[in-house]
Order: C-alpha cells, then sequence, then structure tokens
C-alpha cells in the first residue's frame, strides 16, 4: 500500500530530524573504527568513503522524500 502525501511527509520531517543524525553518528563511527584498526585511509579513499556513506542513506528512502516539496495532490484546488 501505498504512502498517502501526509503520511510521507510526516515520515521525511521523522526521518530528517531523527534518522539522519544517528546515521551520520553510526558512519563517523564507522570511519573512527577503520582508522582505529586499520589506520588512515589516503585522504581520496576517505573521501569516496564519505561520499559513499552520504548518497547510501537516501537510495532507500527514496520514495518517502519523493513530491514532498510539491503541493498536496490530494487537496481540493478549487478554493475559489
Amino acid at each position: 500500500m501505498a504512502l498517502s502525501y501526509k503520511a510521507r511527509r510526516r515520515w521525511a520531517l521523522l526521518i530528517l530530524i531523527l534518522g539522519l543524525p544517528l546515521y551520520i553518528i553510526v558512519a563517523v563511527a564507522l570511519m573512527v573504527s577503520i582508522t582505529t584498526y586499520i589506520g588512515r585511509p589516503p585522504l581520496v579513499l576517505e573521501l569516496l568513503i564519505y561520499v559513499a556513506l552520504g548518497i547510501l542513506w537516501a537510495i532507500p528512502l527514496k520514495a518517502v522524500f519523493k513530491g514532498i516539496g510539491q503541493a498536496d495532490p490530494d487537496a481540493d484546488n478549487d478554493k475559489a
């Protein structure tokens, strides 16, 4: 079942306020653990890892964020 526009807006807000900061903490902790156990990777590789982690969170959540910036398609447009 597809989510309604209002439900997607609520989920997007929840994800951005709670989920994204938690994901950032996990990503940085992952990089710290890699640095601790393996050593610091070369700067270009480290940058690529951060870019990949920065994109990775959005891929499974694309359906939630799609169309959120648009007007509500379920709302009545004839408010005359």
